[in-house]
């Protein structure tokens, strides 16, 4: 099977194929054996809501860093922020390489609409600088249509030049807030951190979030494979 995915994907024009496995089964020997390379290793975190007192949110909240100030949102991004958050997401550089793309308004938008077409909830908390114009730090979170109760994590970052004022724990915690008021039902959110995030790591420890699982991404030049 191996073989005749690299075949396809050598004749498609690409050069390389990830492959996601989970931590400690067989299929982790399986890639190395066939010279794949780990390039990722990502946490599975998940947060119980009922165990998140609320005054410890309500703490986290009224703590924000003088300067800056909360907005929200829920689906689309405006427009007069759009370009902001675009620049926001470039925080996430590493990410951003590995993806491939470039982030830009037309992207920002196109996401958010990606997740309405599919009956999803894409919530946004920003915070956003003394000028009214930067978004300095921001958290997403998706409440799928079906969820049963589990919303998704998605995008968190905080632009280099605004870190260690404990904006990304702010944004995190003021979103908990509005979960908690807007989408009551919603009681686990779950993410995904690379591993070497410790900063992230440590935000969402802090919240509550627990390592539910770790799975690993393995990368291969199509050329190396059978």
């Amino acid at each position: 099977m191996l073989a005749a995915a690299a075949g396809g994907l050598r004749a498609d024009g690409r050069t390389s194929v990830i492959a996601q496995v989970h931590a400690g089964t067989p299929a982790v020997p399986f890639l190395e054996s066939h010279g794949f390379e780990c390039v990722l290793v990502l946490r599975g975190m998940l947060l119980r809501l009922d165990e998140v007192p609320p005054e410890r949110v309500t703490r986290l909240v009224a703590a924000g860093p003088a300067g800056y100030r909360l907005i929200r949102w829920r689906g689309v991004v405006p427009d007069e922020h759009a370009t902001a958050l675009a620049h926001a997401k470039y925080a996430m550089a590493d990410l951003a390489e590995y993806e491939g793309a470039p982030w830009d308004a037309h992207r920002v938008r196109e996401t958010a609409e990606v997740v309405a077409k599919r009956g999803d909830d894409l919530y946004t908390v920003a915070a956003l600088d003394a000028s009214g114009t930067v978004v300095a730090g921001f958290t997403e979170v998706v409440v799928p249509h079906d969820a049963a109760g589990r919303a998704a994590q998605y995008d968190t970052a905080v632009a280099p030049e605004h870190r260690g004022r404990r904006l990304g724990i702010w944004v995190k915690a003021a979103m908990l807030e509005w979960l908690a008021a807007e989408r009551p039902e919603v009681r686990e959110i779950e993410t995904d951190n690379s591993g070497d995030n410790e900063h992230m790591l440590a935000v969402n420890e802090e919240l509550g979030f627990r390592v539910e699982r770790e799975s690993l991404e393995y990368q291969a030049p199509t050329s190396a494979l059978p």
